[in-house]
């Protein structure tokens, strides 16, 4: 047994100890739980405090941790944005779901997710909640198939498409629909957002998106309601700007001795934390916190864009990787479950799971029929202390950007890599080898041949994502 899965082990039960039973706890809401979905976007499973962060301070979400569950073996559903919440809306793993990687199809859209998608927002909003979609999409724009509100949702408010979110101070949003001019000017005779510094910069887009979230709430307390906050923090504007990390200040980072762009990926995690406090408080005056899930994950792991270094702060704690890898740091990432009356409180849980359990968990919660044909298995009886008893699942992943396509799976303890279509796996013992140090393949032949078999199953043909050997030209948008 290693140290950390000693570690999680001991945790556990202490908090059991502490809490006692499911018993012990506040009576539960046993009508329909409000939903709210957090996601941040390229944050690192190591970028908060209650993962091991030492240097970036987030005590709201470490203080959810205290009230709820740590999950330590949850997965993202792809190493990159759009993929990844592709697999979060349908509840299909990459190699099943419409959108495998990140393409644009305009200025302010991506691929858009098929008309024929069944999404949570409309699992959700069939039995009875109102949905909303606030912060970054990138599954299709104004008047596509993929427009949040033909995918289930009733209101939205934020970025459509991907590029256009790599600007924290925008010319425009969307507000279903229609665009929302702000108070961000380029120099004249510039067009686009890549061009340089705003003149004039007093709306800071991240300010708006958590705003609009408490006011989605505000207006959502006589009716269960579901909103996936889509943030885009901490991601990078790596449009060629000077500084890669944008935010108003850096607040009690100014001093640190670090390069500006480490001190505003910290500042721009504190901004994020402060804002979902705001959340909570604003569920309390509501008198609605102890109906209402909260849930907090990323998209992938951390970038190293913009000329942040994920290494300073130790963004992947102690996993190999980041974002664009399929190795544990580019797709492991934080989950915490907040859920008054059914979460154990300061418990940390092992249960495997990923994005694509998000729907029929959610489903299941809502009382609301599972869509047939999904990847994804509830995790509720996870959610409030117990386990799915399903941790040797199969989970697939696959990736189109670099020189060729890749893909990875996890069965049980183990992990395979295959990093050219064809070539040899890679074999990681995650009980032993968190960090994937230890390419094991040579010694486990047997599971070299169970991965193989599985990898041959795994994924279903699509016209665009298809399996690109080395010299193939990539999808046409990326």
């Amino acid at each position: 047994m290693t140290p950390l899965r000693l570690i999680v082990i001991v945790l556990s039960l202490i908090a059991l100890a502490g809490c006692g039973s499911a018993t012990n706890l506040p009576p539960a809401f046993d009508g329909q739980p409000n939903i709210l979905l957090i996601v941040a976007d390229d944050l690192g499973y190591g970028d908060l405090g209650s993962y091991g962060q030492q240097e970036i301070q987030t005590p709201h979400l470490d203080q959810l941790v205290s009230e709820g569950i740590r999950f330590t073996d949850f997965y993202a559903g792809s190493t990159v944005c759009a993929p990844s919440r592709s697999a979060l809306m349908t509840g299909l793993h990459t190699g099943h779901t419409p959108i495998r990687g990140n393409r644009r199809a305009e200025e302010f859209g991506d691929s858009p997710l098929p008309d024929a998608s069944v999404t949570i927002a409309e699992v959700l909003r069939d039995a009875g909640y109102r949905t909303g979609l606030i912060g970054k999409w990138g599954l299709g724009g104004v008047g596509s198939e993929g427009e949040p509100t033909r995918q289930g949702f009733d209101h939205y408010f934020g970025y459509l498409g991907q590029h256009h979110a790599h600007n924290y101070y925008p010319e425009i949003l969307f507000r279903n629909g229609e665009r929302v001019a702000l108070d961000n000017k380029l120099p004249e005779g510039e067009i686009g957002h890549a061009a340089g510094y705003s003149v004039v910069r007093n709306d800071y887009s991240h300010d708006l998106i958590a705003d609009e979230a408490l006011e989605f709430i505000a207006q959502s307390v006589d009716t269960p309601f579901f909103l996936a906050l889509t943030l885009t923090i901490p991601h990078a504007n790596n449009e060629g700007r000077e500084l890669g990390m944008e935010v108003p200040d850096l607040g009690i980072y100014a001093d640190k001795p670090w390069p500006e762009p480490v001190k505003g990926h910290a500042a721009m995690i504190s901004r994020m934390d402060a804002d979902i406090g705001r959340l909570m408080s604003e569920l309390e005056r509501l008198g609605i916190a102890d109906r209402t899930m909260v849930l907090f994950t990323s998209d992938n792991g951390p970038h190293a864009e913009g000329g942040y270094d994920p290494e300073i702060n130790d963004s992947n704690g102690p996993l190999r990787g980041i974002k664009r890898d399929l190795y544990e740091g580019g797709i492991r990432v934080p989950l915490i479950v907040h859920w008054p009356g059914h979460a154990l409180t300061g418990t940390v849980t092992d249960q495997v799971g990923a994005f694509w359990d998000l729907l029929p968990t959610f489903a299941e919660a809502a009382g609301a029929e599972t869509p047939d044909g999904l990847d994804g298995q509830s995790l509720l009886a996870a959610f409030e202390g117990g386990s799915t008893g399903a941790d040797d699942r199969p989970l697939y992943w696959e990736f189109h950007e670099g020189a060729n396509s890749q893909q990875a799976a996890r069965i049980g303890r183990w992990k395979a890599i295959r990093k050219v279509p064809d070539g040899p796996l890679e074999i990681y013992d995650l009980v032993e080898d968190l960090g994937e140090e230890q390419n094991v393949a040579d010694t486990h032949p047997e599971i070299v041949e169970q991965m193989e078999e599985y990898f041959a199953t795994a994924r279903t043909e699509n016209p665009i994502w298809k399996i690109r050997y080395p010299g193939d030209p990539r999808p046409r948008g990326f």
